[in-house]
């Protein structure tokens, strides 16, 4: 079970990636703009905002792959804290920013969570 908990938290934390990097450098790209369903004009405004959200991501991505680099039990342990925080990440964006947050973000950080407990 130790090594499916590893592939679902290194996926997490390639899916944390990729937020950081459409938040923080394509913010106003055509193509993110339409996945966050924002006009140009918008995305202009708040690519300061989305850059510090990104940082954010930034941390969950690092503390996950810490995680899995970690010798147990700080590994394990860094584990749940870094997953739960996704998960509850993932819960507020869903029920403040758009309930799609609760799909792409929560939903895949209950489930690492999950492995991870089930693995310790």
């Amino acid at each position: 079970m130790h090594i499916v908990a590893d592939i679902l938290v290194g996926l997490l934390a390639v899916l944390h990636i990729y937020i950081v990097i459409m938040e923080m450098f394509l913010w106003t790209t055509p193509r993110v703009r339409a996945s966050f369903g924002s006009t140009a004009e918008f995305a202009e405004q708040t690519k300061v905002l989305a850059a510090n959200q990104g940082l954010y991501n930034g941390f969950l991505a690092a503390g996950l792959i810490w995680s899995l680099i970690a010798s147990d039990p700080v590994g394990h342990d860094a584990g749940i804290f870094f997953t739960a925080c996704v998960v509850v990440a993932g819960l507020y964006g869903g029920f403040t920013a758009g309930r799609r947050i609760l799909l792409v973000q929560a939903l895949p950080g209950a489930i690492s969570l999950i492995a991870v407990l089930l693995a310790g």
